[in-house]
């Protein structure tokens, strides 16, 4: 039985041992090949610097003494700004989600299979032996590790720089009661976790669409032309029942986080549709790459 994990030979027939779904030496090769490309660093970088310029506006406009105006949910967490500098990263996640985010990561993922297979190195790494339904997971999971990473990458910068130019302590939730600075760093963390959650979906529906063409500029294109249609229709009245379906249409509800207790209703709401998202496009682009015809 030693020699029968490997290979068993009988006649004409062999029978070899299953190759893996997973493998981290794949995984670790697609994550240096991700975030060594010049794209990546750019997109980070922009996204870093969000924070910054946010920052600097609010210290600029609240120079004199006065406090910017605005008081609620999302963007609104800016009028908090110049109280705890702690504010400053609930409002670049809620500047970044609606476009900046989901567009670096439609980039990231629509050019996971059709930028390999534009530069020719598709049918390579299949033959390596990758296998098509291993290569395909290890494309999506490395653009979940980009999710994070660029979410964490607008909370860190924002916190440097809200703690750079504004006074840090204990905060006021949405709620009107008081949590501590540890805890508000806890939730922070959480908020950054669940916004990073949000881009699933259209992680997913980046990969389909990357399996869809052998052109990278396309599908990244087509994905972002995608993620702005979405954004227009949610933002269309008379198409409302349509809303709860939409992929963005939760987003800003990790503002719900700060709350006290905490309203979970449209948390689990969107973090099941982008679960429903993952499954569904998912599926598509699994379906879709297995069968593909590789001559790139």
């Amino acid at each position: 039985m030693s020699r029968a994990e490997t290979a068993i030979g009988t006649g004409a027939e062999a029978f070899v041992r299953p190759r893996p779904l997973w493998t981290l030496g794949l995984f670790r090769d697609e994550l240096r090949t991700t975030f060594r490309r010049w794209r990546t660093l750019a997109l980070l970088g922009v996204l870093a610097a969000v924070p910054v310029l946010v920052g600097i506006a609010v210290r600029i406009e609240t120079g004199d003494g006065s406090s910017s105006g605005g008081g609620g949910e999302g963007p609104a967490f800016v009028s908090q700004i110049t109280n705890n500098g702690l504010f400053l990263v609930f409002t670049a996640l809620a500047a970044t989600l609606p476009f900046f985010l989901p567009m670096a990561v439609g980039v990231i993922a629509g050019d996971a299979v059709a930028g390999e297979a534009g530069a020719g190195t598709l049918r390579y790494l299949l033959v390596a032996p990758a296998g098509r339904t291993r290569l395909l997971l290890t494309k999506y999971a490395a653009v979940m590790v980009f999710c994070l990473a660029a979410t964490l990458v607008v909370a860190v910068s924002a916190l440097a720089v809200g703690a750079l130019l504004f006074p840090l302590g204990d905060l006021t939730t949405i709620s009107g009661t008081r949590i501590t600075f540890a805890e508000g760093l806890v939730r922070a963390l959480l908020i950054a976790l669940v916004v990073a959650a949000s881009l699933l979906g259209v992680a997913a529906l980046g990969l389909f669409v990357s399996t869809l063409t052998n052109s990278g500029i396309a599908a990244m294109a087509t994905t972002v032309g995608l993620l702005i249609t979405v954004q227009i229709v949610d933002q269309i009245p008379q198409l409302h029942a349509l809303h709860p379906y939409l992929f963005s249409h939760y987003w800003l509800s990790f503002a719900d986080l700060m709350r006290e207790p905490v309203h979970w209703d449209d948390l689990t709401r969107n973090l099941g549709l982008q679960a429903l998202y993952a499954l569904v496009f998912g599926s598509a682009a699994w379906a879709r790459f297995t069968t593909k015809d590789v001559t790139a």
